[in-house]
């Protein structure tokens, strides 16, 4: 399998989260012509015979299929019941997947929490993409076709060095395969990061240029390769977490980067990463950088 063909990881577990993470997942793997792959990660935890799990993870898949079929019929899903701790799993089916989408939290997680444990894990340690879908509707609300395509706009945050080159290729390649997408490049910028970065150090004006200048040089070349996708520049001077999460209210997705290399010593995701993961008004791509 190439990575042309890496398939779409929808996991679920029979929340209202993961049925709007499985929609999602379903849509993105049609419009990227990729396999959609279903999982239901089987608690190790959980007290119930082995057969009584397997039976209940096999109806819960069968109606995460025919769920996915109302959406994109054409589709072929492909379902797997590991027994495993769910962010251990998805991370090790990650290693062969084009990204992971996860609903922002899953059964039994606190209404006060804005975002579950496992969603949280996953997103930190995957070596892929994984996709948070945020959804504050009311449990036991269905609305697979309510407002899936009423924003376009992908929005994505870019630090100012090559950490961003995996963050603008899932960027405008998800921005490629909407029709009429436009893709909103974010990067926040104040005085002191410009006197980190040997810029400007007193004249606001120059520095504003100087990043103006920087977001423009890390994103040449990105128009050549997909000529289709409206590109917006927009640095920004101050918070960019904030600015990120304001901007995910009308945005379909909203991509930022979570550098490589802390996953085995317990890292997690950067400020911004984690402020957009747990604040963002929709959906959020955490991407390996």
């Amino acid at each position: 399998m190439t990575t042309n063909d890496l398939p779409v990881i929808a996991a679920v577990d029979g929340s209202t989260h993961s049925r709007q993470a499985l929609d999602w997942a379903t849509r993105e793997a049609v419009r990227r012509g990729l396999p959609l792959l279903i999982v239901h990660v089987r608690p190790l935890a959980r007290q119930v015979d082995e057969e009584t799990g397997r039976r209940e993870a096999e109806a819960l898949l069968a109606e995460s299929v025919r769920r996915s079929a109302l959406i994109a019929p054409e589709l072929r899903p492909s379902t797997l019941a590991p027994l495993d701790f769910p962010s251990a799993a998805l991370v090790s089916l990650g290693r062969d997947a084009s990204m992971i989408v996860v609903g922002s939290r899953g059964l039994g997680g606190f209404r006060s929490l804005m975002i579950g444990s496992n969603s949280l894990a996953t997103a930190s340690m995957a070596s892929c993409p994984v996709v948070v879908v945020q959804d504050d509707r009311p449990e036991g609300t269905d609305d697979r076709g309510a407002d899936a395509d009423a924003f376009t706009d992908i929005v994505a945050g870019v630090a100012a060095d090559e950490s961003s080159e995996a963050v603008l290729e899932f960027a405008f390649a998800t921005a490629a395969s909407r029709p009429g997408a436009r893709l909103r490049i974010v990067h926040g910028w104040t005085m002191f990061s410009s006197m980190l970065a040997g810029g400007p150090v007193l004249d606001r004006q120059e520095a504003a240029g100087s990043a103006a200048r920087t977001l423009a040089e890390l994103t040449s070349g990105w128009h050549e390769k997909y000529p289709q996708v409206e590109i917006v520049r927009e640095p920004v001077n101050g918070s960019a977490s904030r600015t990120l999460v304001t901007a995910s209210a009308t945005a379909a997705l909203t991509v930022v980067g979570r550098r490589k290399g802390g996953e085995s010593l317990g890292l997690g995701l950067s400020p911004v990463a984690q402020t957009a993961v747990t604040h963002a008004l929709g959906p959020v791509a955490v991407v390996p950088c």
